[in-house]
Formats: structure tokens, sequence, C-alpha cells
């Protein structure tokens, strides 16, 4: 078994077709893990296993491995690497946020050419968000216009990070050969006859000694700054390379520079080195700071914080998957303790235990069953029931604790499904339920006007790819309409109103009465402050008014969409002795809000979309007409080799169908990423548009 101390729990994450899968598959491949290597675009890639992945040559949903290295020259003990494999499409932007909350280290990954790119902006925010330390692998250093210290430069800029090389690339009219290790000094190529297997050193090239000297001394000014004994030695003339490494790991694991390399995965240069990284400057589960938790104990609750050295065991199930075959598979990670399979464990958020049955190990959607798991682990179990993304895990024998949650981001576009057949209705049913318990960022309902089924998600690719799922390991024969924006309602000035209900029946009647201010408020969705005083209204009716009128915001009132950014204090009101309840005062409160939220400029929100279109320079000016066409404001337009990069905000509603339209102008030339970047005002056309739209549908 391998000791805690020697434990590495990293995420490769970046930007869509920036190489992580390619990297995984080569890091697999020289760890001893695959015997040959599979590729992307042959749809041979082991970490993507799903038909869709394999279909379109990009990863859908995380994907689990472990391996184990001893380092170049075998000059460590043999160190256990469990590795998370995440999307770089912003659609599955869920799959890199749950693996991010459970990980200790992160390898970024940079496109040589493409350099930062939208979705490795938002991965660096789910990474900074869990204060995550990380090393950075600048890939595809084989391609024409690749260019090392740009990307650099533009980490350090846009990414606001002290990015430090830690080797440099050795190239040599347009061809990348290999690498100078500015630690020892001396340069490393690759027998590209062996798939990299083989590789050796040298010494550095005559013309890049001067530049590898200057990073170096760079390296040594950054490393002794983590250490006063360590700039003792450096005054003294007796720094040693181990203190170097030292001081560069204390800087690594406080965040406060971020470690790069480079190569190219693909045409096998450079992994070994990164993979020598990972052991020497990532944090083993020892290194990571305490898990804050919540001790729920007999008489009350406590904030406490647990570690790895913890002896009772904790953990988080980060995800799940509906194996066809096998049922639920509920992915975990270990902060604390041991637990063998058979053994009971308490659900702290569902107040219950389950069983623990077969625990397996996954390589991919390969399952190795074993018999226990320790603290550091990432593993997944077989048949739990009653479990949901972010439920905590713990020994039933001891005082139950709950991790902090996994936020989820909120669904944007949806459309409708109609099952062919009552048949086709049932396993539809099911289906759903399931995709639900895997995918937090997947939503359904019933619209109760039309009796349709409606399904949400973070894109339409999102949408496509579940749909697809439907249909093939469902077997669901079904229509779908055209993809609906997830719209917002909000206000714009502050208004009073009274809400009252009365009704008699000709026994005990029902009355409330309320008096209730809104206005809007930006930095929160809801807010809902009691200032009543002198017993106006009993206060055991105040969580009803409250209740009203968030049941009145789900539902939306101008056209049917959740109601948002909004501050409800209710200040007076009446009651009566016998007829007053909590459904009377529910039912005024909601009547107040409707009255008043139609009085305060009520808009619609519409979601606004950064768009980064990479195309040939001829076609710019037709993509950015079209752009324009599209309501979309043009921010910035860069450089990018022969390349133009153009950065516009553009509302959802009008990006359906886009990929289609730029394959068209551009002859399939250009490309596009689009990630969602805030709610914003639609005009005033478009809110009567949505208005007729439902009136329309109502009738």
């Amino acid at each position: 078994m391998t000791n805690i101390k020697n434990y590495r729990n990293i995420g490769i994450s970046a930007h869509i077709d920036a190489g992580k899968t390619t990297l995984t598959e080569r890091i697999l491949f020289y760890t001893g893990i695959n015997r040959k290597i599979g590729e992307v675009h042959d749809g041979l890639a082991t970490m993507d296993w799903m038909k869709q992945e394999q279909e379109r040559g990009i990863t859908i949903t995380s994907a689990t491995t472990t391996c184990f290295w001893s380092g170049i020259d075998n000059k460590y003990d043999q160190h256990r690497i469990n590795i998370i494999d995440t999307p770089g499409h912003v659609d599955f932007t869920i799959e890199v946020e749950r693996s991010m909350r459970i990980l200790d280290g992160a390898i970024m990954v940079y496109c040589s050419v493409g350099g930062v790119q939208p979705q490795s902006e938002t991965v660096w925010k789910q990474v900074n968000k869990y204060s995550i330390p990380r090393i950075a692998f600048i890939n595809k250093m084989d391609r024409l216009g690749s260019n090392y210290f740009d990307i650099i430069n533009q980490i350090k800029n846009k990414l606001n990070c002290n990015a430090v090389p830690l080797f440099l690339p050795i190239i040599l009219k347009d061809t990348f050969l290999g690498l100078v290790d500015l630690i020892e000094m001396k340069s490393i190529y690759w027998n590209e006859n062996n798939y990299g297997s083989e590789f050796f050193f040298d010494k550095i090239p005559d013309d890049m000694l001067n530049i590898s000297n200057y990073w170096r001394n760079n390296l040594i000014e950054i490393s002794v700054e983590s250490s006063e004994s360590l700039l003792n030695k450096y005054i003294d003339n007796n720094l040693s390379n181990k203190d170097i490494i030292f001081g560069l790991r204390k800087k690594t694991l406080d965040n406060s520079i971020m470690l790069i390399t480079c190569g190219s995965a693909f045409k096998n240069k450079g992994v070994q080195p990164l993979l020598d990284m990972i052991i020497e400057y990532l944090p083993s589960p020892l290194d990571i700071p305490d898990i804050k938790c919540i001790e729920i104990g007999k008489e009350n609750k406590k904030e406490i914080y647990i570690n790895a050295l913890n002896k009772n065991f904790s953990a988080l199930v980060f995800k799940i998957y509906s194996d066809p075959c096998i049922g639920n598979l509920t992915f975990f990670r270990v902060y604390s303790g041991n637990i063998k399979s058979g053994n009971f464990v308490f659900n702290s958020n569902k107040n219950c235990k389950e069983r623990l049955g077969r625990i397996v190990q996954m390589h991919a959607n390969n399952k190795f069953e074993i018999k226990e798991v320790n603290s550091g682990d990432i593993a997944a179990v077989i048949g739990l029931k009653n479990v949901s993304t972010g439920d905590t895990l713990c020994d039933i024998k001891f005082n139950p604790i709950i991790f902090e949650n996994i936020e989820f981001p909120n669904p944007v576009i949806s459309i409708a499904v109609e099952p062919n057949t009552k048949l086709d209705q049932d396993k539809m049913s099911i289906a759903i339920s399931k995709l639900l318990q895997e995918d937090p960022s997947f939503k359904s309902y019933v619209n109760n006007d039309t009796g349709q089924t409606i399904i949400s998600g973070m894109g339409e690719l999102h949408l496509e790819i579940l749909t697809d799922r439907m249909k093939r390991e469902f077997n669901i024969d079904f229509k779908m309409g055209k993809p609906e924006v997830s719209y917002r309602e909000t206000i714009k000035k502050l208004v009073r109103k009274e809400g009252k209900y009365i009704r008699q029946t000709g026994g005990r009647g029902q009355f409330g009465h309320v008096f209730i201010q809104i206005e809007p408020c930006y930095d929160k969705n809801y807010i809902f402050v009691n200032n009543i005083i002198g017993g106006a209204i009993p206060k055991e009716y105040i969580p009803s008014i409250d209740k009203g009128i968030q049941e009145q915001m789900k539902i939306g009132i101008l056209a049917g969409y959740p109601i948002v950014n909004i501050k409800v204090s209710c200040y007076d009101g009446s009651y009566h002795p016998v007829d007053s309840s909590e459904i009377a005062f529910k039912i005024a409160g909601s009547i107040a809000f409707k009255k008043a939220f139609l009085d305060a400029d009520p808009v619609i929100l519409e979601p606004i979309m950064k768009v980064e279109v990479i195309t040939p320079i001829e076609y710019m000016g037709d993509i950015i007409g079209d752009l324009n066409k599209r309501r979309g404001i043009i921010n910035n337009i860069k450089e990018n080799f022969n390349n133009k990069i153009i950065i516009s905000y553009v509302p959802l509603s009008e990006m359906f169908g886009y990929s289609t339209d730029l394959r068209s102008k551009t002859k399939g030339r250009a490309n596009y990423s689009m990630e969602f970047l805030k709610y914003k005002e639609s005009p005033k056309y478009i809110l009567d548009k949505i208005i007729n739209k439902k009136n329309i549908n109502n009738k």
C-alpha cells in the first residue's frame, strides 16, 4: 500500500482541444498502465470512453484513473497518482467544478498557439475558488506558430499569475527538439522512433546558455524568497538543487507561483518531466489545509476541521453515474480514515445509513474491485441508492459531519421533449430521473399549460448529448422542440403595495392583509425583511408571507420566468383573531407582490454569452457583420499568428445555429467558443416579443 505522503490527487484541465486527453493518454503509457497509445482523433483514447466522446473527439464527462510513477531513472519512491481528466467545453463546466472540489493539485494545459482561451479563464477561476496548487504544461510545441514565452506572458497578464518557467524549449528552424532542465542545467531529447519512451540527456546548446542562466537565476531568486535559511545558503554560495526544489515547492503550495513546462503530447515529448513535477511540486493529502465541516452533535452543531490523519472515516460524493448494467456508480473522495466493502456508512445529508457493497477502482469506464479505501483515495461504490452529488459519507459510530456542498451553475437553455408512445413516456421518466441524479446542471419540469416535458442545460451541445444518451442508452423515441432561453424577470424601481385576501364560506373564513415594499437588489437574488412592529401581523404568519412571495417568484409574472434581484420588506398589515391563517397570509403576500411587481417597471433579463471567434483575417468583416446582426457587441480584436481573435458579447437567444453559419461563412476554417457572462436587460421589442409568445401559447 502506498504511503499517503506519496499520494497525488490531480486534475487535468484546459480549454477545449488544448490536448488534455492526449496528455493523459501519454501519462498512462509512460507509467505502464497502458501498453499502447490511443489517439483522440481515432476515437481510441482510454479516457474518452463514451460513444459520444469517441464520435466528436471531445471530452464530455470527467474520467478517473490511477497510475504509479517513481520518477525519471527511478529517483523517487513509488508515488500513486490519481488523475481526473476533465472536459474543456463550457457546456460541461459542472464536470470541472465537482472534480476541482475534491482534488489537491491541478495541471493547467495551454495550447502553444491558442494560449489562454475563454475556457482556460473559466477553469482558472474554478481552481482559484478552491485554492488548488497548480503547474502548467504548454502543449503542442511542435505546431507552426508556437510561442512559449508569449503564452507565459498571456498567463501572467490574463490570469494575474506569477508564471515561472522551469523548463525551456529547444527549437531549431521551427522544429521542437527537446527541453532544457533549469534545475539540473542540462538538455533532454526524445527518441521519436519508440513513442518517446527513450530519452537521453546532453549539455545545453551553446546558443541557449545565456537565456538558460538567466531563467535559472530567476528560479533561484524566487526559491530563496520562501525561507530565510535558503537565503542564507544562497548568500554563503551553498545552495543545492534540492534546496531550490524545496523553495519552489513551498511557493507552489501556497499558490504564489505556477511553475511552467512545455512539450508536445502528440509527438511524445516532455511528458516524463511533467510527471516528475507532479511528484516534486504538487501536494499530497498531508500538505493540503485542514477541511472545514460541520459536526452534527446530539445537542448542537459546531464547525470543526479535519485532515488526512483523522482516524474516523469521512468522504465526499462528487459524482454519480448511472451504469446501464450495474446501476448507480457513486464516486467519492476519502478525506480521513478508512472503510471496507460490506461496512455501513452514514449519509449525513440524507440522515440515513447505507451498506457499502462493491468498492471499485476506476480506470476510465473499467472497474477493478478492491476491498477497502483509505484516506486520500478516490474510488467508486456500486449500489448506493439514496445518495446525491455533494453528500457526505461518514462513520456511523461517531458524531456525523457534513462537508461544504458543491455549488452548481443554473441552466441557460431549454427544449421540449415529447415521447411518441405511452411506453416511451414511461421510459423517459426513468431516463430523466437517472440523468438528473447524474448531472446537477441538468433540470427538468412539466409545463402545466402545454403538458410538455421541458429539459434545461448549459448549452446546445449539453442538451444534444443528453438527448442522444436518452435515445441510445434508454432506447426512447421522442420529438424535440426548438431550444428556449432561460430568461429572468426583475424590476427597476421601488414600489409599495397592499395585498388583501378575504374569503367567507359560511363558517370560519380566511383573512390575510399585508403591506409590502419591493425594490431592486443587485447583489442577491432575493432578500426578505420583516419590518413589522407593534404586532400588526403576528410573527407566526411572517414566514407564510415570505413563502407566498417566493412561490410567485419561481413561476414569474411577466412571462413565466423566475424572478431575481429583488428585496421585499413587509412593513404593515392586519389580522383577524379567528379567520387569519398561514394560507391566508401566504396568498395575501403573493397578491401584494404581484401588484407591486407590475407597477415597478418590470423587465426581462436575457443571458449574455462571451463569444470568442478565431478566424483567418479574410473572413473577419463577414463575421463581425454577422455578430452585429445578432445584437453582439464587439469587445476586442486580437492577433493570433495568421488569425484574428474576435471577442464579443452576444445574447444567447441569437446564437442558436451559429456553428453551422460560421462553418458556411468561413468554409470551415473558423471556430468559436462560448461561455455564460451575465444576465442583462433585454430591449423593449424583445420583451414585447416574449410576452406576445407567451400569450399565444396560453390561448
